[in-house]
């Protein structure tokens, strides 16, 4: 570790200002500052729930971005999404004060734990981080945790700690995770995705091997036997694997996998041992892939079976991860975060598993180029639901160079409607929704508003 960059963040009293404080990761680092005994504040284009959560901590929050917010700071940290022609990066660099990205500020605070579990994958990052820390919780562990949305055992998406174990989310965007140093790596897949960053699936599984090449000697990689990307990735890294499959041999399966109301229990196998039952409160196979690799990284660092069975028996989930969000018309309105076309199927396949009615799917689609590159299998994983609704796109980081609209996915399915405004997107749920129906909203934007607004809807 860059020792300048050590010594930035080792010193209680120095001002940190971070540039897009308001966003799930970075407001995490402004509390885990905070906890350090730095003085934060920060700066945010939109002026969301964790800015206000931020506020209630006593920490300040200028709304817009502006060259006189950085002086007198010791320390900036940006977002990766924040670029060098940023007004307060440029007015940083002109006063010469230190200016690191997120992940890198996050990878200096991680070299102070002994241990340090980061979860990597295209997909299923945030629920795997959360079993890990559930287990880590049960087990009696102290884990400091930064993930990517609210877990209600932590009370947010941070928590705070001076013990011996680091459990962290780390996204391959922008080569973030190369930041981070973990003694354990787990890999749960790889797929094309942030394709206005990486060229193509070698580059993107080239990202990975640096990733799981950087894990500390003495350390393990837990890969996904099943995904020939994860393989061919962590394969040549030099490191001890850790495997874990459902369909081909592995360190660690799961056995006679049974679904009650889409609810899957199965028999923990781990190098041909049953080691006992699990049962799983979050449906879907992919939340079966996800507790077997929580479980194979905990074994690996000593935790016992009872442990791993307490915490994955009681694990729920965590937020906009099919998050139940009330009813309206005797419907049940879920929120979830599926923003890739595999998630998207991923969940589909699991709500209609546990639910024999329609499926009412809102879809916003997650950034223009992520639309256009993946626009036939979006409509493809879309069609699994009865009714397709889809909003504008939501442009996150980027600008619509390309022209592209929803009606690029809309198109390709049959009865599918494209509509503008979430006012309107209610309006038409209102007309078309059913007693019995499964009202599901999903994207990585803003969208669950519209479920939670139907839900506030008396009839």
């Amino acid at each position: 570790m860059n020792s300048v960059k050590q010594n930035l963040l080792s010193v209680p009293g120095k001002t940190a200002h971070l540039v897009g404080i308001g966003g799930v990761s970075m407001s995490a680092l402004a509390l885990a500052l905070l906890a350090r005994g730095f003085s934060v504040r920060g700066s945010d284009m939109n002026d969301g729930v964790y800015c206000k959560r931020l506020r209630e901590e006593g920490i300040e929050i200028i709304c817009g971005h502006f060259p006189e917010n950085v002086v007198g700071a010791d320390v900036v940290i940006r977002t990766a999404a924040v670029k060098d022609d940023n007004p307060e990066i440029a007015k940083a660099k002109e006063l010469g004060i230190p200016v690191l990205e997120r992940a890198e500020a996050w990878g200096v605070l991680m070299e102070a734990f002994p241990e340090v579990i980061c979860v990597s994958g295209t997909h299923g990052k945030t629920s795997t981080t959360a079993m890990v820390t559930c287990i880590a919780l049960k087990a009696g562990m102290d884990p400091e945790v930064m993930i990517g949305a609210d877990m209600r055992e932590i009370g947010g998406v941070v928590r705070i700690s001076d013990g011996g174990l680091f459990v962290a989310e780390a996204c391959e965007y922008c080569n973030s995770f190369l930041n981070f140093k973990p003694t354990v790596a787990i890999v749960l897949n790889i797929e094309e995705d942030h394709l206005d960053f990486f060229s193509g699936i070698d580059d993107i599984i080239a990202s990975f091997n640096k990733f799981v090449c950087g894990t500390k000697p003495g350390g393990f990689v837990v890969a996904n036997a099943d995904d020939e990307n994860v393989m061919r990735a962590v394969s040549s890294a030099g490191k001890k694997i850790v495997t874990f499959a459902l369909k081909k041999d592995a360190d660690l399966t799961a056995k006679d996998i049974k679904y009650t109301d889409g609810f899957p229990s199965f028999t923990l196998v781990f190098k041909g041992e049953e080691l006992g039952k699990i049962k799983l409160s979050v449906i879907g196979e992919h939340n079966v892939k996800n507790a077997l690799a929580a479980a194979a990284a905990m074994l690996g660092i000593g935790v016992g079976f009872s442990d791993i069975y307490g915490a994955l028996s009681e694990f729920k989930g965590v937020g906009r991860r099919m998050e139940y969000k009330g009813e309206f018309l005797k419907s049940k309105v879920y929120d979830d975060y599926a923003h890739h076309p595999s998630e998207v199927r991923t969940t589909l396949e699991a709500v209609r598993r546990g639910h024999g009615g329609r499926v009412v799917c809102v879809f916003q689609p997650h950034t223009y180029t992520r639309t256009a590159a993946l626009c036939d299998d979006f409509a493809k994983a879309l069609s699994l639901a009865d009714v397709v609704i889809l909003s504008d796109i939501y442009a996150a980081r980027e600008k619509n160079t390309i022209g592209i609209t929803s009606a690029a996915i809309g198109d390709k399915i049959e009865g599918a409607k494209c509509i503008s405004g979430f006012d309107n997107i209610i309006t038409e749920l209102c007309g078309c929704v059913r007693e019995g129906d499964v009202v599901l909203t999903m994207g990585a934007g803003d969208i669950y508003k519209v479920g939670e607004e139907l839900c506030r809807i008396k009839r």
